[in-house]
This record gives C-alpha cells, sequence and structure tokens, in this order.
C-alpha cells in the first residue's frame, strides 16, 4: 500500500526537518555545478537558507535589501545576460509583493528567473496573517510560462530546486517555515510535471473494518483518492490509513508540480476512485485544488471536496492549532473523504 521508496519510520517517528533547508541544500549542489547559478534575497538570505549559498559563493551571491519589486528585476536582467537567477525571499513579498514585475520582466519574457517562496502557509504560526502566505499558488499559476512546483519536504524540496534550474523559462517553489516529517527517500522518484502516488489501499480486494472486527469487501463505491501538495501531504498520509483500517479505500497522490500538472495521474486516480478530496495548505480558492478540478471538468467529473484555507486571513498561533482551526489537519481531510463518499 505504502510506496517502497518512501520513508519507512513515516507513520511512527518521523524525522522532522523544514523544507527550507532543502532549499539551502540544494542551492549548494547547483552552486558546485553550475557556475550560472546566482542567488538574490530581501535582506532574509538567514530564513530562506540561502546563507550557505552566500558563504561558499560570494561573488555569486546579491543582497538586494527590503525591494523586492527591485530584486525581480535584477534577476530578469541577470537571466537574460545568461545566468540562472534564483530568488529568495518570503512568498508574502516575493511574489506577492513583486507581482508586476514577475508578470512582465519575467514572465511575459519568458526568462529562467527562480523565485523560492518561503514561510508559506498558516504553519508560519506566531508571524501572523501578513507573513502567511495563502495566495501565491493563484497568483502564480495563472501567469503563461511559469511553472509552478510545492514540494512536500525538505528532500523533495532539494530535488525540486535542483530540477528548476534546468527549466528554460520561469519556475516557482513555495516552501514552509516550520520543520515537517521527512516522507521521501534519496530513492523516491522526482519528476517536474508527473505526480507521484504515496499510498494505495484500493487494489486490496477487501478491508478490516477495526470497530467491528468484520470483514468487507472493497468497491469503487468506497474509495477515494486524496490528492495533496506540500507537507500537508503527510496529514494525508496519515488519513489514508486511518481511513484504511476502517474500511475506506484511499489512494494518496503527491501532486508537488500544480502547474503543468499531470492529468494523466489525476485523471486516471479519479477514474478508479469516483471521488477526490484535494488537500493544500493555501486558499482554497484558485489553489492547487481548484487546477484539480479544472483537469477533471474537462476529462472526468467526479464529486469533489477541497481541504484548505476557507476564504480566511490567517492569525498568530501554534502551527498545530492553526491547523485545526482552519480545517487542515488529519481529523478535517477524513471528514472530507467521508462528506464526499456520501454524494457518490
Amino acid at each position: 500500500m505504502l510506496n517502497k521508496s518512501l520513508s519507512l519510520s513515516l507513520f511512527s517517528n518521523p524525522e522532522l526537518v523544514a523544507t527550507r533547508d532543502g532549499y539551502g541544500q540544494g542551492l549548494l549542489e547547483l552552486g558546485e555545478k553550475d557556475e550560472r547559478v546566482v542567488v538574490l534575497t530581501g535582506d532574509l538570505k538567514e530564513s530562506t537558507r540561502a546563507e550557505g549559498f552566500f558563504r561558499k559563493y560570494p561573488h555569486r551571491s546579491i543582497e538586494c535589501g527590503v525591494a523586492e519589486q527591485n530584486m525581480a528585476g535584477i534577476a530578469a536582467g541577470l537571466a537574460a545576460a545568461g545566468k540562472i537567477p534564483f530568488v529568495s525571499s518570503y512568498a508574502v513579498f516575493s511574489p506577492g509583493r513583486s507581482w508586476d514585475q514577475v508578470r512582465v520582466s519575467v514572465a511575459y519574457s519568458n526568462l529562467p528567473v527562480k523565485i523560492a517562496g518561503a514561510h508559506t502557509g498558516v504553519s508560519v504560526g506566531p508571524d501572523g496573517a501578513t507573513h502567511q502566505a495563502l495566495e501565491d499558488i493563484t497568483i502564480m499559476r495563472v501567469l503563461p510560462n511559469m511553472t509552478v512546483v510545492v514540494p512536500c519536504d525538505a528532500i523533495e524540496t532539494r530535488k525540486a530546486t535542483v530540477a528548476l534550474a534546468s527549466l528554460t523559462g520561469p519556475g516557482y517553489m513555495r516552501f514552509a517555515r516550520e520543520k515537517t516529517p521527512i516522507i521521501t527517500t534519496a530513492d523516491t522518484p522526482f519528476e517536474i510535471g508527473r505526480a507521484e502516488i504515496f499510498w494505495d489501499s484500493t487494489l486490496n480486494s477487501k478491508f478490516k473494518n477495526q470497530n467491528s472486527n468484520q470483514i468487507q469487501s472493497s468497491n469503487s463505491r468506497n474509495q477515494v483518492v486524496i490528492i495533496g501538495c506540500g507537507p500537508l501531504v503527510y496529514e494525508s498520509l496519515i488519513a489514508a490509513k486511518e481511513l484504511h483500517e476502517e474500511g475506506i479505500g484511499t489512494m494518496v497522490v503527491n501532486n508537488h508540480t500544480v502547474k503543468p500538472m499531470d492529468e494523466k495521474t489525476i485523471v486516471d486516480a479519479a477514474k478508479r476512485c469516483g471521488a477526490v478530496v484535494t488537500v493544500e495548505e493555501h486558499q482554497v480558492m484558485g489553489g492547487m485544488g481548484s487546477a484539480v478540478s479544472e483537469v477533471l471538468a474537462k476529462n472526468f467529473p467526479v464529486p469533489m471536496e477541497f481541504v484548505g484555507m476557507p476564504d480566511s486571513f490567517g492569525e498568530s498561533g501554534e502551527p498545530k492549532e492553526l491547523l485545526e482551526k482552519y480545517g487542515m489537519d488529519v481529523a478535517s481531510i477524513k471528514k472530507a473523504v467521508k462528506k464526499v463518499l456520501s454524494r457518490k
């Protein structure tokens, strides 16, 4: 049921590492391999984990200060001159504050600028609503030429950082502040534009109902695919395991590339299960779930539920408390699965 390339400790005692650490590791790996790689930051090199690159490659590091719009323009100029610039800041500032420059100077010109948006979602915690980026997937996926990637853990973030450098056009990657569980391993496949099935209990012919000790036959009316991105893929896996033990067949798809989306995997999963729940630490309007619904509306409409931020700003608080309050924890995912099942 669990993809063999995933961490075996996922359900018991997962290692906790911030996804932004994976970004820093990826930058160092790129710095050694390709001298065209340059890194820019808006006075946030420590927090975005670009600091290691700045120390090792100072001649390829640019501190732009608190001037994100100017930073986007500088990055566009560097890209036009043959460099591969990585722009590192909080997502509320970049692309939030610099969206006009990203749209015209980067996306319209189809330049290979890579934008790394840190501190996304409510799990930013005490920093509060002003620093919790919950709209960035929406504003970036609508830009022509823009690739949008949302890795699920630190290992996948490192892989995504390296992979983005090889794109001929612009790319955006979002990641979190808080330490989150390591799900993947070095051997877990990662390819931009290809979703991966992390869990699949729908192929089992029977399930044991933990509440009644009865064996129930699996059928398509009792199956749901959970499509997630970012660190909430972990919560999706925990929910899927618990639902499986209750007799509900589940798939979990790690849909790390929001654009271009792996339409084949999404449609095939919807056809097999007949119902979909999307999970993201982002506004439900216009985010990854909306992108999935667009794919299914064209190809194979099925009942859907959306787990994410319910048209609200965040607030200060502990990450786990905020995920629970705004309906993005394991219990909320299970509730959404049972709701969508009732509509099949």
